[in-house]
């Protein structure tokens, strides 16, 4: 069994900074692309940033230049470092992980739990 853990949500001022974390563990082979996405009330799931094992990154436009995605491979975590935020950034966000289980033959995408992040004043 694999397992996504996010942490680090909360409520947070316009302007102001979060880091999520997100911690694979398990019957874990290898790990390809990690990433995050959020999804709002009334909205569907998006992309938000994605990295792969190689450390490419790609993100969705509305976050560039104030969110950064990094990963530590040897910890099986990956960070979001989110600054100047938004009201209209405020969503659950999500760990998305591909990766080679060492009980199964193939890939598989594992989510997590989600954690909340309230861009208010």
């Amino acid at each position: 069994q694999v397992q996504v853990v996010e942490s680090g949500g909360g409520l947070v001022q316009p302007g102001g900074s979060l880091r999520l974390s997100c911690a694979a563990s398990g019957s874990i082979f290898s790990i390809y692309n990690m990433g995050w996405y959020r999804q709002a009330p009334g909205k569907q799931r998006d992309l938000v940033a994605r990295i792969t094992s190689g450390g490419s990154t790609n993100y969705a436009d509305s976050v560039k230049g104030r969110f950064t995605i990094s990963r530590d491979g040897a910890k099986k975590t990956v960070y979001l470092q989110m600054n100047s935020l938004k009201p209209e950034d405020t969503a659950v966000y999500y760990c998305n992980v591909f990766a080679n289980p060492l009980t199964e033959t193939g890939a598989y995408v594992y989510w997590g739990q989600g954690t909340q992040v309230t861009v208010s004043s």
